[in-house]
């Protein structure tokens, strides 16, 4: 039975109730009267329901469906403006006592090298990711018990947030590693971690068994109740995410957002971040032998209705994507995007030889971090290495209740263009920082609250004569 405020994975992701949901879809996907009305509703910028949002998913009605992509790019442009948050993933090992049949780093595999960093060797890294310009980090790990231990995991931690080279500092640290029990979310919290994410792969009970048949994340209550127990531990950001291509995509597309109602009924805050990953190949994994891997269509529109759903959260685009493929849904919801990535363990300070292959997967936009900024900035983007509101304490629901005010205008466009002139600063191209420092020029007189703007214009200036680290 379907019961959204249940602590039990199978009544607040139903399979029932998402069966009943992708129905009435597929009965409704041309009901232009019904599309209207959603349409209507999803115009108060509030939210629709997982069963409203798998109808617009849906909807054949080539008009209604121009309309959905262009109310996407509305919510969009009215929660996040035109700011795009930079990071990188930091694989720490690829040791992994699973049997997922869709990741590399499975027990079985002989092929793949196998590698855990020392503490030195992130320190080698950390100061590499440094250098091009990185503050916000994504830590990744397999799950093995003794050699990636959560002492392991906090240690690396402890050893990223010390290291301060020339002007670099990694400022958010988020972590994406194995489900764990509460008091162990409370170490990550009490760690200083930034957002605790964790992928569901699919919702799909049977068949998320049978891509998980052997290893602790074989469990799918234990794995699908994570983000309860990461936020009864005190985590307040959670990012969670499908992997898009494992099961048919209009059933996860439905557990998705069923999961994030679940955390926002249950408590009063939903998921920080939404990931919409893809599957493809890597080592001896091939994405051909997944029959429900998605179009570029498909995944344009899964994003855009994503947006109008939950317009509060973050969305997260992967590496895996290309830079095609990236560039087209980034006005339609994505706030978040890698650059200059690399999936292997380490990686970073020195590039991994073919031979020493260790990589999750295939990283299709190879761009470095100063080229992918420099893209956005012709774009009209502002590339934003912010980390403000986590380190003001503003996450959670304090974090959503400005988004939802609409006052988060005033702390991320300034804190943008603060972290984006730091960048130029140290780390930018010639090239690079001619086009931040127009495009800094025209922001700073949009910033809505005068006395804000009149401050913000100081804290450039100190930051032309060497200060850093200023934030709203």
């Amino acid at each position: 039975m379907y019961d959204v405020m249940s602590s039990k994975a199978e009544e607040f992701i139903s399979d029932e109730e998402i069966r009943e949901c992708l129905d009435y879809a597929e009965k409704n996907k041309n009901n232009r009267e019904l599309i209207d009305q959603i349409l209507n509703k999803a115009r108060k910028m509030k939210g629709i329901s997982h069963k409203e949002a798998i109808v617009l998913l849906d909807c054949e009605l080539e008009d209604k469906n121009e309309e959905i992509y262009q109310l996407a790019k509305e919510i969009k442009q009215e929660f996040y403006g035109n700011r795009i948050v930079m990071f990188a993933p930091l694989y720490l090992s690829n040791y992994c006592v699973n049997g997922c049949v869709y990741c590399p780093y499975h027990a079985k595999n002989k092929t793949i090298v196998r590698k855990k960093l020392t503490q030195e060797e992130i320190r080698k890294e950390v100061i590499a990711l440094q250098d091009m310009g990185h503050k916000r980090l994504a830590l990744e790990a397999g799950e093995h018990p003794t050699l990636n231990s959560l002492e392991y995991i906090l240690e690396s931690i402890r050893t990223i947030y010390s290291i301060r080279h020339k002007n670099g500092a990694i400022r958010r640290v988020n972590v994406n590693i194995a489900a764990t029990t509460v008091e162990n979310y409370r170490r990550l919290k009490d760690a200083g971690i930034g957002t605790y994410i964790l992928f569901q792969e699919t919702y799909h009970k049977k068949n998320y068994e049978a891509l998980h048949p052997t290893g602790p994340k074989s469990n799918y209550a234990y794995h699908t109740e994570a983000m309860d127990r990461a936020m009864e531990g005190g985590i307040d950001d959670v990012g969670m995410g499908v992997l898009f291509g494992l099961n048919t995509y209009r059933y996860d597309f439905v557990g998705l957002l069923m999961h994030a109602e679940h955390l926002e009924a249950r408590f009063g805050v939903g998921p920080h971040t939404i990931s919409v990953p893809r599957i493809c190949s890597a080592d001896d994994i091939d994405a051909g032998d997944f029959p429900n891997a998605i179009s570029d269509d498909i995944f344009s529109k899964i994003v855009a209705v994503i947006r109008i759903a939950v317009p509060y959260t973050g969305m997260i685009i992967s590496t895996r994507e290309s830079q095609e493929s990236r560039e087209k849904v980034l006005e339609l919801g994505i706030s978040q995007i890698s650059g200059g990535s690399r999936t292997s363990v380490g990686g970073y300070a020195e590039t991994e030889l073919p031979e020493d292959n260790s990589a999750q997967f295939d990283v299709s936009d190879t761009r470095t971090l100063d080229e992918v900024v420099n893209r956005l900035l012709e774009s009209g983007y502002i590339p934003s290495f912010c980390t403000a509101c986590y380190r003001e304490g503003r996450t959670g629901d304090r974090f959503m209740s400005l988004v939802k005010s609409g006052q988060i205008a005033n702390c991320c466009g300034p804190n943008a263009l603060m972290t984006l002139k730091e960048y130029l600063e140290d780390y930018a191209s010639e090239d690079t920082r001619i086009k931040g420092m127009k495009l800094i020029a025209k922001e700073t007189d949009r910033i809505p609250n005068p006395k804000i703007r009149e401050i913000a214009i100081r804290n450039l200036k100190e930051i032309s004569e060497g200060k850093r680290d200023f934030r709203f």
